[in-house]
């Protein structure tokens, strides 16, 4: 045998051997002891249609995230304003994209106009006006400002949902960014859609704002309380009857700490009473902050707030130092772990909303795989058949080929880690014809060949060199359109994509290789005098 023939086979049966080692721990069900160490372990991963699971696909609202951005800095010249102890009427936001400052006198504008220009030098900065003996200065946030803030919103919202999944135990899913303000979400697998559409839901904005005693929250109405005061409910349960009361409270609006101060949250159990709390760090301008705040505030009520409900309400007893709290409220220990799994993946940017879900059952995926490969079973018997009658030897051999095809293609899927798909096994499937297709072309040139009376050998040579340009036209083209598929495309696309491109480079090898070396091989063993295709 000779060298060029004997390092093909060494190179097909490395291929083959390869390929069942990746495939072992997907077709065997316990792995043996003995298997360890650089041998692979991780079975082919099955998209959310063949095992199950929830897709999702939500939408941010951006424009809070604008509005979000333009209350802090409305916050921080409030801020500026009350340190230096320059008088003024008020200041806030105004619409969609203003900040505007009331101010009592033309000199105090104008000292504040420049301070501003160079505090926020992107923002446009609008002359003053007079409306009844005040004077107003108005901020804008210009359009490319707003595009940008709303472009980072959506990337900040898609890294806290992967935090937030992360946590959660989710294995293989898929996060990713869709359109301008959208985020595809896959969860393969989930026991729990319902939790989990929770969780990735939740805004988890937290802040502790001081309580106003002063006024009972069951007689006060929006009209009645403070400009910088609003009524907020916390709900809480009467653990003898299992009932839930929501009670009104009334609070400061601005709040004195926010979520973005925290390092860690964690869910303990009192001793006391038996029930789960989250315990929360601050990082140190938070404990600095808790520090002051409680101990400016000893007697006087502290609410915790989440995404607008009143968690609890405590006393503040004494100074708390150290930078750590606790959050107790009437949930179970289930919803305590999601409260601080969301706490420590940080809060979203801006409210998320729901726009599809689709929860796709595991008998529903059992049943896509028993279809797809009842379809690909009947389409590989059929090919065999018909190659087989119809090229003879010939089609034997190719049938050989289209058998390592699959081989290869599975064995590379597991290798690079990528998630079977229904799409994939179609891919699988057009994988199959395209390698019939291939050995086709090569077999009629051979066949011209014959006919013009050359001998085996040479008839063989000449009708892979006559068939290698057409075999790798009609390959790149695909190729090309798949790698289209793969930028453009999402979840179930992508996985046609990956397995199609897979798929076509392995089919060059085996067609072009792996089914000559099978001829070569035999006109050397045996004498042939003529080719039975």
């Amino acid at each position: 045998m000779s060298k060029s023939i004997s390092w093909r086979i060494c190179l097909i049966s490395f291929f083959a051997l390869l390929s069942f080692l990746y495939l072992t721990p997907t077709l065997v069900t316990k792995l043996p002891s003995w298997w360890g160490g650089l041998l692979p372990k991780d079975k082919i991963s099955l998209g959310l249609d063949l095992q199950g699971g929830t897709h999702l696909v939500m939408e941010v609202d951006t424009q809070k995230a604008v509005e979000g951005t333009l209350d802090l800095i409305a916050t921080d010249l409030e801020d500026s304003l009350n340190t230096r102890n320059v008088r003024y009427k008020k200041v806030a936001r105004v619409g969609e994209d203003l900040i505007q400052l009331t101010l009592y006198d033309k000199g105090t504008a104008e000292s504040e106009q420049q301070l501003i220009k160079k505090k926020y030098p992107e923002y446009e900065l609008i002359p003053p006006t007079d409306e009844g003996g005040l004077v107003i200065i108005q901020l804008r946030m210009d359009k490319n400002t707003i595009k940008d803030r709303k472009d980072k919103a959506v990337a900040q919202s898609l890294e806290t949902i992967r935090n937030r999944i992360d946590q959660f135990g989710v294995s293989e899913p898929v996060i990713q960014r869709d359109g301008i303000n959208h985020i595809v979400v896959q969860l393969p697998g989930i026991k729990d859609p319902k939790r989990a559409i929770e969780l990735i839901g939740k805004t988890a904005r937290l802040e502790f704002k001081l309580v106003d005693e002063k006024i009972t929250g069951t007689s006060a109405t929006p009209g009645t309380i403070p400009e910088d005061e609003e009524i907020l409910v916390e709900k809480r349960s009467d653990s003898a009857s299992t009932s839930v009361q929501d009670i009104p409270i009334v609070v400061k609006k601005k709040a004195i700490i926010t979520g973005d101060l925290l390092t860690n949250a964690q869910v303990k159990i009192d001793s006391q009473f038996n029930q789960p709390y989250v315990a929360i760090d601050f990082n140190t301008t938070g404990a600095r902050l808790f520090d002051q705040v409680t101990a400016a505030n000893v007697g006087k009520r502290f609410a915790i707030v989440l995404d607008g409900n009143v968690y609890s309400a405590p006393v503040i007893r004494e100074r708390i130092s150290g930078g750590s709290a606790q959050i107790s409220g009437s949930f179970s220990e289930k919803e305590a772990a999601d409260l601080a799994i969301v706490l420590r993946a940080g809060s979203l940017p801006a409210p998320v909303k729901i726009v599809q879900n689709v929860t796709v059952g595991p008998s529903i995926g059992q049943d896509s795989i028993a279809k797809g490969l009842t379809a690909g079973g009947i389409g590989v018997v059929l090919v065999v058949v018909f190659m087989a009658i119809y090229y003879r030897m010939a089609g034997v051999v190719a049938n050989i080929g289209m058998v390592l095809n699959v081989l290869f293609l599975m064995g590379a899927l597991a290798a690079l880690g990528a998630t079977l798909t229904l799409p994939g096994i179609a891919a699988i499937v057009l994988l199959i014809g395209m390698s019939v297709d291939s050995n086709v072309l090569i077999f009629e040139r051979v066949k011209e060949e014959i006919r013009l009376g050359r001998t085996p050998r040479m008839s063989l040579d000449v009708g892979y060199d006559k068939a290698f340009m057409t075999i790798m036209d009609s390959h790149i083209t695909t190729l090309i359109t798949a790698a289209v598929l793969f930028q453009f495309g999402t979840g179930p696309v992508k996985g046609f994509a990956v397995s199609l491109s897979l798929g076509i480079i392995i089919n060059l090898f085996t067609s072009l290789v792996a089914t000559k070396v099978i001829f070569d091989s035999c006109l050397r063993r045996f004498d042939v005098k003529k080719l039975s295709i």
